[in-house]
């Protein structure tokens, strides 16, 4: 069974809310016949999307192979966020890394913000990007550990977020569940589908060649590398591999380390007057939970809630009711509250929680396993891979050197595994271990 087909109509955008608020490009054609290019990317979400729009800018040729539309899988479907720092926490990453190496990551974890805004800015993008990423916890003790680690990042890096005691947490998020966080008005949230045509029509404005409909077979490794669909093949000096979780058996290289998951995002009806019982001002927020309850208001009142996971092929047969139970926990006044629109998406995670960037072969370059933290990483792996195709490959080394166990078993032991420690950790959210 293939993740790319096993819960979506082939080239047709999910029934979210994104898909109904944003206009698509007009559809590309798909590969036929053989073609030459400098490049060839696989996968047209963020990290594709972003590696074909730097390289067509620095002059280089450059195909895109997607195997549905442009922004159609996790790119066009995640809560919107732009978060601040890497996927795993800053003091986690000086005892992994050491402290040389984690102050670089961060310094690419920021540059990979203004990447965004920069993009945002510079296209004309159109996607309500907002300031403002709330985390949100549980219990005493989660708010101490997070007003310490706010602690770290102005003492060791200037950067300063605002520490919330319940009082402040209650004014900005009315929740019965929450105790205390943080607000970094220096992360943002954004419509991510919006964001990804935006950068699509860029790319393509910018010389990229972009074509659907087009699922890569399989790439033969070479000088020149031959990339191969059903009705055509690529010949390219490069290959970018921007898979993410809809990779399958094109790697076993990356799929060893890099493992999909899928996860569920409901919209409410437009709230109207009871917004403010949900959130106070317009930013996104993200809790502790080990198994994330992420929301925030969307541009007409409706709340945009994400909860629950699953670790199959199939996504569940009603996923409102699957995303109301979290909901309905944090917020208990919208347990009657319509839902207009739910879908799923298949992210992808490491080991690490930390994205898998690695060259491949001398010719071939890899970026995926963003881990619920994709959309500035993945818009910035993108440019990493260009930048290291045209022989500038600092942040990109950088990246590749954060350690990427594989997954106990490999690809073939990966999801009953997770499955049983997920099994865990969902124990531990219910009971408030």
């Amino acid at each position: 069974m293939d993740l790319l087909f096993s819960n979506d109509r082939p080239g047709h955008y999910p029934p979210s809310w994104y898909a109904a608020t944003a206009t698509p490009p007009a559809p590309f054609a798909p590969l036929r016949g053989d073609t030459r290019a400098d490049v060839c990317i696989v996968g047209g979400g963020y990290t594709g999307l972003s590696a074909a729009l730097h390289l067509a800018e620095a002059g280089l040729s450059v195909i895109l192979l997607e195997a549905h539309r442009v922004g159609f899988g996790a790119s066009g479907r995640n809560g919107g966020q732009l978060g601040s720092g890497q996927r795993m926490y800053q003091d986690d990453l000086i005892t992994l890394m050491g402290e040389p190496e984690a102050d670089r990551l961060w310094a690419l974890a920021e540059d990979a913000k203004a990447l965004v805004r920069d993009l945002i800015a510079r296209h004309g993008i159109d996607c309500a990007l907002k300031p403002g990423v709330a985390t949100a916890c549980f219990t005493p003790g989660e708010t101490r550990e997070a007003h310490a680690y706010a602690d770290l990042l102005e003492a060791r890096y200037g950067y300063a977020t605002e520490r919330l005691d319940e009082g402040g947490m209650q004014a900005l998020c009315p929740s019965p569940a929450y105790r205390g966080g943080l607000l970094d008005r220096g992360a943002g949230h954004l419509h991510p589908l919006r964001y990804a045509f935006g950068l699509a029509r860029a790319a393509v404005g910018a010389g990229a060649r972009i074509c659907e409909g087009s699922q890569v077979l399989s790439i033969e490794e070479g000088r020149p590398a031959t990339v191969i669909t059903a009705e055509g093949k690529v010949t390219a000096d490069h290959v970018i591999l921007a898979c993410n979780g809809y990779l399958g058996g094109l790697n076993a290289r990356v799929a060893a380390r890099v493992m999909p998951i899928n996860n569920f995002i409901v919209a409410t009806e437009p709230l109207g007057e009871d917004a403010a019982r949900v959130l106070t001002q317009d930013v996104a927020v993200a809790d502790t939970k080990f198994v994330v309850n992420y929301f925030r208001l969307s541009e007409d009142g409706r709340l945009l809630f994400g909860g629950g996971e699953s670790y199959g092929y199939r996504f569940p047969a009603d996923i409102a009711a699957t995303v109301r139970k979290p909901m309905v926990q944090i917020f208990p006044h919208l347990k009657d509250v319509r839902i207009d629109h739910a879908w799923g998406g298949t992210l992808a995670i490491t080991m690490k929680r930390m994205p898998y960037l690695a060259r491949l072969a001398p010719n071939i370059l890899s970026a995926s396993g963003y881990s619920g933290h994709g959309l500035g990483t993945a818009t910035h792996a993108g440019q990493l891979m260009a930048l290291a195709v045209q022989g500038q490959a600092e942040g990109f080394d950088t990246m590749a050197r954060v350690p990427a166990p594989a997954f106990p078993g490999g690809a073939a032991l990966r999801s009953p595994l997770l499955v049983l420690a997920m099994t865990w950790y969902g124990l531990r959210d219910r009971l408030g271990v």
